[in-house]
């Protein structure tokens, strides 16, 4: 199997989640760890993974995939594996969300000895996901650039910069890959330290592709705009607009397909035939959170 469907799956994972019956949205306290990952700190508002955000191992991980967004175990076990590579711990079983609610405060802390060396340290050493270019990366679609600060939180004029390009009430893969595209162009132009390496490129393709997994038409390749821009900016599941969670179950297969139709629409060059990527996809190089 090939990791970059996997890189894909991975970026996916964080964007399809869903509210079920016992998963009511609880918004974060001030002890609780979120990250750059709208998907993973949804599921985590709604109690699919541990509401503080902590210590989230594979058993966790595969069930909450299972319940909130009905990805098969295989699926699940995968998702768990890439998110793993973010602990940086010899054999660690666990991650955790990226960011503590300290974090920003770290160097002013640091500065005016408001935290102990051990309390600064483990909150660092909390931040996991949010490692820049491990999982984390430039360009996403609701979130800014580490090199311009808080890469963490959602930043409603980059996701404005996305949306824009969301003309219709529906959205299928053009528009998708135009916000997309969209962003890297904006990244690379303003930020002078834009990296956008191929493994960043099959996490960006499985997040763009996110939306579809949680809330669309698989087969269509479509997705409501209104439930979209309800996730994002409230990391919450759409329940109250009419949304629930699809009867069928999700597969690497149905993630390789829609990330495939995403990756040949983000291609500038115009054919009587669609373009088709010819690049290796290589299942481990990244992932859907």
């Amino acid at each position: 199997m090939k990791l970059t469907t996997l890189q894909i799956a991975f970026g996916i994972t964080l964007a399809a989640a869903k509210a079920q019956c016992g998963h009511q949205w609880t918004a974060p306290g001030p002890d609780d760890f979120r990250g750059p990952c709208p998907m993973l700190n949804t599921l985590a508002n709604h109690g699919f993974l541990p509401h503080d955000g902590r210590n989230i191992t594979k058993d966790v991980t595969v069930n909450a995939l299972a319940s909130g967004l009905n990805f098969n175990t295989s699926l699940g076990e995968l998702m768990f594996q890439m998110a793993l590579i973010a602990n940086p711990e010899p054999n660690a079983t666990f991650f955790t969300l990226l960011v503590h609610p300290m974090t920003p405060l770290l160097y002013l802390a640091a500065m005016g000895s408001c935290l102990s060396d051990m309390e600064m340290l483990t909150i660092m050493a909390s931040d996991q996901l949010n490692v820049h270019n491990v999982l984390e990366h430039d360009a996403s679609l609701s979130r800014s650039d580490a090199f311009f600060g808080n890469n963490h939180l959602f930043n409603e004029t980059i996701f404005n910069e996305t949306r824009v390009y969301w003309t219709g009430p529906v959205l299928d893969a053009n528009m998708l890959a135009n916000g997309k595209v969209a962003r890297q162009v904006s990244s690379k132009a303003f930020n002078p330290n834009y990296t956008f390496t191929s493994t960043m490129e099959q996490f960006s393709l499985g997040e763009v592709a996110a939306p579809i997994v949680a809330f669309g038409d698989l087969d269509a390749a479509t997705v409501n705009r209104t439930l979209v821009e309800y996730f994002f900016e409230n990391e919450r599941f759409p329940t109250e607009l009419g949304w629930s969670l699809r009867d069928d179950v999700v597969s690497l297969d149905n993630i390789a397909k829609l990330t495939g139709i995403i990756g040949n629409a983000t291609s500038l060059i115009t054919t009587s035939e669609p373009v088709v990527s010819k690049k290796r996809r290589d299942l481990h190089a990244g992932g859907f959170f």
